[in-house]
């Protein structure tokens, strides 16, 4: 990876407002992270370590944060979990060539514009009810896989599908992802540890800009304030991103 440090400036701003926002709504940001990587030409063996490294650090912060007020559910989250974990290590044990994983992370790149363009379409209407455990079970495998291949956290696909069918409340859904999206990039992070040989040398400024977004945008997620004008703008940033990733930009 060999960017300018004004260009490495850049794209750690970057990073900094999209962990600002998608922090605010409980998740890591790996889809943006991925997204501005992609703009900025980044290698695929470079992206999914990064993005799953950054994933961490904001998901560690992002879970500790809505655990301390109360914005969670165990019993919500462990079937995800149980099925999620030992899939996501599968899953970043394979290594994709770059014309398969780009193409994928377009594909999750799309969703996750869907999601920021139009919420409301994911809001559930029914009473809110913890998830069967088999159905929990499957669904986190299948989310599991996808985090692990494409080196996100599955916040994207796991929010709407908890408030779609009414199994959380959105703000509990937050904390409910968070964590979700800590343990599957772990959990990916270990199936392809040999990956972190290929981290890039400006790795360091990319935490400090992701870590210092997760501090405003969990403090904003937590007061319910506005964002969702900007989160749109975002949806735009990640559909024009998968379109490059598929060469089509």
């Amino acid at each position: 990876m060999e960017l300018s440090f004004e260009l490495t400036l850049v794209l750690a701003a970057l990073m900094f407002v999209g962990a600002i926002l998608y922090t605010s709504v409980g998740h890591g940001g790996a889809s943006a992270y991925l997204a501005f990587m992609g703009l900025f030409g980044v290698p695929a063996e470079v992206m999914r370590p990064t993005g799953l490294i950054l994933n961490i650090i904001v998901s560690s912060f992002t879970s500790f944060r809505y655990f301390r007020v109360g914005f969670f559910e165990w019993r919500v989250l462990w079937p995800f979990l149980l099925g999620a974990i030992p899939i996501a290590f599968i899953g970043g044990a394979i290594q994709l060539p770059g014309h398969f994983y780009k193409p994928l992370v377009a594909i999750v790149l799309f969703v996750a514009a869907i999601k920021l363009l139009w919420p409301n379409a994911m809001s559930a209407t029914r009473e809110v009810r913890p998830p069967p455990v088999v159905a929990g079970i499957l669904i986190g495998a299948v989310i599991g896989l996808l985090s692990g291949l494409t080196g996100t956290g599955g916040g994207i696909f796991l929010s709407p599908i908890l408030m779609f069918m009414g199994w959380c409340e959105p703000r509990r859904a937050s904390g409910v992802a968070s964590v979700f999206i800590l343990c599957n990039s772990l959990s990916s992070l270990a199936g392809n540890a040999s990956s972190v040989s290929a981290l890039p040398s400006e790795l360091p400024i990319f935490a400090v800009a992701v870590l210092s977004g997760a501090v405003i945008g969990t403090f904003l997620g937590i007061r319910k304030l506005p964002v969702q004008g900007i989160l749109k703008a975002l949806g735009v940033v990640l559909i024009i991103a998968g379109f490059k990733l598929l060469g089509l930009y």
